[in-house]
């Protein structure tokens, strides 16, 4: 069984961040990834699966869940699929999906929380951070310039999918920072030197992760109210971006 022309052209398309922000759509791979897209209510175009996964038991539920979802299923033999399948070792299962983008404004002027990414470059990080800004009941994310496409493959995958289930906006330093200050946001800047986070920075925050190696560029660092830190016992000059920036999350809404 083959795959359209016109949907191969397609999913090779959204591997391009232009492409997929042109055609504000998402390219969704892994029966995991899938599964949590369709659960957290993703408005999907269509899906394909290979032969080989339906075989399975969770080849067949997920595909069962998908078309009871109304979504169309496409199932094509396993070179097939690995041809189009962005992944090295492809699960089976990719579903193509519509960007749902928040408006920055709206965002924030939303109750609780809010994590801004500050030119966070690895996927990864910005995945995980993402999961674990729906994991700790962050309002949203704003992803600024300079930072991993949150809609990008590798993104929603290393998220786990949670991308569907949070609010993201994308804006760039300047303007995010305005907004921030209209919506009279408490600026928190995550770095090493700062001070360990404490319940008076709870509220209506925003708390800024920046690069993995510059940290938080200056004009975000200038215009903030504090600067926090994680607290560390060991002999350890600093975390990863994505751990730190998810235990400063968790600091800030814990009861």
């Amino acid at each position: 069984m083959g795959l359209s022309q016109r949907r191969r052209a397609l999913v090779a398309r959204l591997g391009v961040r232009k492409q997929r922000e042109r055609e504000r759509l998402v390219l969704v791979e892994g029966v995991r990834v899938v599964a949590e897209a369709l659960e957290a209510g993703a408005r999907a175009r269509f899906a394909v699966l290979s032969e080989q996964l339906t075989t399975t038991d969770a080849g067949r539920a997920l595909e069962a869940r998908l078309r009871n979802a109304g979504i169309e299923v496409e199932k094509v033999g396993v070179d097939t699929f690995d041809t189009v399948a962005a992944t090295e070792s492809p699960q089976g299962a990719l579903m193509v999906c519509e960007q749902d983008e928040a408006e920055l404004d709206e965002l924030l002027a939303k109750e609780g929380p809010v994590l801004v990414l500050d030119a966070l470059q690895d996927p990864g990080n910005t995945g995980t951070l993402i999961r674990s800004a729906v994991a700790f009941g962050f309002t949203g994310v704003v992803a600024l310039d300079g930072t991993a496409d949150p809609w990008g493959p590798k993104v929603v995958r290393a998220s786990a999918g949670t991308v569907f289930r949070a609010a993201i906006a994308r804006a760039p330093a300047s303007e995010a920072m305005m907004a921030m200050k209209r919506s009279r946001r408490t600026i928190l800047v995550a770095a090493a030197n700062g001070a360990p986070a404490g319940t008076e920075d709870r509220g209506e925050v925003a708390i800024v992760v920046g690069n993995e190696g510059a940290g938080v560029r200056d004009e975000l660092r200038a215009g903030a109210d504090a600067t926090i830190s994680v607290r560390m016992r060991g002999s350890v000059e600093s975390l990863n971006a994505g751990i730190a920036g998810s235990i400063l999350m968790h600091e800030l809404t814990r009861e």
